[in-house]
């Protein structure tokens, strides 16, 4: 469910370091570091001044301290300690954006603080407001844990779980969907594999059949994932109008047992006003 709270201070959290945070110097240490690189929530910039004094092709983005958004997919993301300081609906769009801005064979990887006591705003003297803080657990590979950080490693899941049917049977063909949005819960690719056209198909990471036995929260990450998909397919192609259904049952048509939405693309000049490929 959405929060009735505003999130208005969360760039207030940034801390004014003279030295590269810890994820991104293990990083470097590890040699995962590899491309064009975008941190993403860089906030004063720190880390991209380190990363390019290493001879890196990197730049940040943040809403608040670099504003202009990146327009180009990136080999490496690095996106520390933003999330602990979102709501969660703002955590899911942060995922979201990370997830079509990284290339499909790309890695992004996530910090989030493990030291953190109690979730909600907390009153910080220094800047004299009220910030928001909570504990964040990501469905992805853990790759460092301390008390005080966890380092996440995440790749796009069509390419994690290709020809994988029994994470889905959308993969078992074994062909490489290209992936067009992602959350933590839920995901998108079009409905042709390596074909980018306006269907699309909305799917929930766990499988189920139906649609309904989905809990609140998944129905909800998978309504954000299509007006998500919804908003990159009217930039690329921009059709006319949109069908949007969910199949429940054989008998409504439902050929594969995962439950899924279907977002169809129409213009007005197709014949019998059908999808344009």
């Amino acid at each position: 469910m959405l929060s009735n709270e505003k999130n208005t201070n969360s760039h207030l959290t940034v801390k004014d370091r003279k030295m590269p945070s810890l994820p991104v110097r293990l990083l470097f240490e590890k040699e995962l570091l590899i491309g064009d690189i975008l941190d993403f929530g860089c906030g004063l910039g720190i880390d991209v001044d380190f990363l390019i004094k290493c001879n890196f092709n990197a730049i940040g983005y943040d809403p608040f301290y670099k504003p202009e958004y990146p327009v180009k997919k990136f080999d490496t993301i690095i996106c520390f300690y933003v999330l602990n300081v979102l709501l969660p609906e703002e955590q899911t769009q942060v995922l979201m954006s990370i997830s079509e801005l990284l290339k499909p064979t790309g890695k992004a990887y996530f910090s989030v603080r493990r030291d953190i006591k109690r979730n909600g705003f907390i009153y910080n003297p220094k800047k004299d407001v009220k910030t928001y803080q909570c504990n964040v657990i990501l469905p992805y590979k853990s790759i460092y844990l301390n008390k005080n950080m966890e380092l996440y490693e995440y790749s796009h899941y069509t390419f994690l779980n290709r020809g994988k049917s029994e994470t889905s049977p959308f993969f078992s063909n074994g062909e490489l969907h290209e992936l067009i949005t992602e959350s933590a819960t839920a995901f998108a690719i079009y409905a042709e594999p390596h074909l980018k056209s306006g269907n699309a198909l909305i799917i929930p990471k766990r499988i189920v059949s139906d649609f309904f036995e989905l809990t609140e929260k998944e129905q909800y990450a998978c309504f954000m994932v299509l007006k998500c998909t919804k908003s990159i397919i009217q930039r690329e192609i921009n059709p006319d109008g949109f069908n949007v259904e969910i199949k429940i049952g054989e008998v409504a048509g439902q050929n594969i047992n995962h439950a899924h939405i279907n977002l169809t693309s129409k213009f007005k000049d197709a014949p019998n006003n059908q999808t344009i490929m």
